[in-house]
């Protein structure tokens, strides 16, 4: 990756103060070693009249997998020839937008003790990238830049030039000039823009990145026209994230606009109040509902299918009555992220014996799942194809045949309750189906005649009289299935046939519970407990 800045001097300020600026002297080439590889400054010219720094990332992709980084562009766990061939140490991206923080810092934040007076002067700026990802092209570049008083020379890098015909690749040469701009400004630029166009981070977006984000964008970000597009991309297109730093972004707005400071804006609420009144999240009361049922049927041994991201799991491991808790997920990329937020690595060894996570598929039988005292289930049915659910039925109460199986499922009667929500739309793009209570309550009823288990019904979320609660009131929301007395369990037997595999079949044979239209696609990966449901 590489990228060049250079400015012009005049008698009285000569082009070499950028080496002042930038904390890097002319003289020497300099190597930083970071976190994704080493970072080398030097300077093609440096003379009074005109001085150029350059920026040289030459990335480590072995220790980038090795460290199991790489949540972007070809970097998912499950991709694994993607993890070595990729375009990673050629073209600019989140990668060198946190080698020019690291390298540049002093530079970004505007201070210079040697040339204070410097730091804070507009200069006449060219920034020059050879090679950069613009999912949007040369016209999104132009719709970043250009608002920030950049002058934009931007050329699409064709896919091959012996053959026009295929068209042009999704990279651009870059040169930005201004002559009204600081170096700090300048800096901050790149660092939220370069991802932004890339769309994607190499590394897991967490909440900070809205204070980062924030510091970088302030002052120019707030009244700029693509303050959406920029602040999505910037923060993986996470929801909650987002919908924060739009929030925060407005009231800097009218702060700036107003002339005052954002704690006289936003004061309506005392900090004591907005604590109190603050509801509590729908997927954590649905987790204290889980562990709760968990808790009155004393299950010791707990299988979480379809974990996601191990939030269930974080939970039951702060209780020492779960002795044994197993994380199971059909994706590879779910189960890492999982590991690295549970801190496995960091585990001691009698935690860490306590807690397994696996990929395997619900659509399948599993002798791994046979034994356990409970089951989980946690917003992972409706990600299923409707013909899938007799496999999954199967797997789960003919198979395994847990004590206790505990499932919670959307309620699709609350949809009009979220303002977000267009009508006729389900919670998350990945719902293949979202039912109504009854619904719901038929087809437990069903399995649990099918498979000798009692099953009852317990609401979780604020109790809505017209609509019911999220998952349910007054009607199914967390079904919790009891296998009845003199039942065998998963590692004594099972009972039932085993579908034949054919998905139509399934159904006609063995699944009497309410149905739903149709829809294409294979088995896709359950969310789990927390999920985006």
């Amino acid at each position: 990756m590489f990228l060049t800045i250079t400015t012009t001097g005049t008698p009285g300020h000569p082009a070499t103060d950028l080496g002042f600026l930038l904390h890097k002297h002319p003289d020497n080439a300099q190597a930083f070693s970071t976190s994704l590889g080493t970072a080398h400054v030097f300077y093609p010219e440096a003379e009074e009249q005109r001085c150029t720094a350059a920026l040289l990332l030459e990335v480590d992709t072995a220790a980038l997998v090795r460290r199991g980084k790489g949540k972007g562009r070809g970097g998912a766990p499950d991709a694994a020839l993607a993890q070595y061939v990729n375009d990673r140490p050629y073209a600019a991206s989140s990668l060198l937008a946190v080698a020019l923080s690291n390298v540049f810092s002093s530079a970004m934040r505007g201070v210079c003790k040697a040339r204070p007076e410097r730091a804070a002067e507009p200069l006449p700026l060219r920034v020059e990238i050879p090679a950069l990802p613009a999912r949007g092209g040369p016209g999104l570049v132009r719709r970043l830049f250009e608002p920030l008083g950049w002058t934009v020379t931007v050329e699409a890098v064709p896919l091959d030039t012996e053959f026009p015909e295929w068209g042009d690749s999704r990279y651009v040469r870059l040169v930005l000039e201004s002559g009204t701009r600081t170096l700090s400004d300048a800096l901050r630029h790149l660092y939220v823009l370069l991802p932004v166009l890339d769309d994607a981070k190499h590394y897991w977006v967490s909440p900070d990145e809205v204070d980062k984000l924030l510091r970088a964008g302030e002052g120019w970000l707030p009244g700029h026209p693509e303050q959406k597009l920029i602040t999505s991309r910037y923060l993986s297109r996470r929801w909650s994230l987002t919908r924060e730093a739009m929030e925060r972004l407005e009231l800097l707005r009218l702060a700036e606009t107003d002339d005052s400071e954002v704690e006289e804006i936003d004061n309506a609420v005392a900090a004591e109040t907005e604590q109190e009144d603050r509801p509590t999240p729908l997927a954590v009361q649905r987790r204290e509902a889980v562990l709760t049922a968990l808790r009155d049927h004393a299950a010791a041994r707990v299988l979480d299918l379809g974990c996601g991201e191990g939030h269930l799991v974080r939970e039951l491991l702060k209780e020492p009555r779960f002795t044994e808790i197993t994380g199971v997920d059909v994706s590879v990329r779910a189960l890492t992220i999982a590991s690295r937020r549970l801190g496995l690595d960091r585990m001691g060894e009698r935690q860490a014996a306590r807690v397994n996570l696996f990929q395997g598929s619900l659509a399948y039988t599993d002798k791994r799942l046979e034994g356990y005292d409970a089951a989980v289930l946690s917003e992972v049915i409706e990600h299923l194809d409707p013909p899938r659910l007799p496999a999954l039925e199967y797997a789960v109460f003919g198979a395994a045949r847990p004590r206790t199986v505990v499932v919670t499922t959307p309620n699709v009667e609350y949809n009009v309750r979220w303002e977000n929500l267009p009508a006729g739309h389900v919670r998350h793009r990945d719902h293949r189906f979202e039912w109504t209570r009854e619904e719901f309550r038929t087809w437990a009823e069903a399995v649990a005649e099918r498979h000798g288990y009692d099953v009852g019904f317990r609401p979780v979320g604020p109790d809505d009289p017209e609509v019911g609660p999220p998952t349910f009131p007054g009607g199914p929301s967390l079904a919790v299935f009891t296998l009845r007395s003199g039942g065998k369990t998963g590692k004594e037997g099972s009972s039932g046939a085993e579908p034949s595999g054919d998905g139509d079949a399934d159904r006609r044979t063995t699944n009497k519970g309410p149905s739903r239209p149709k829809t294409t696609g294979a088995l896709s990966r359950p969310h789990g407990a927390g999920g985006a449901a």
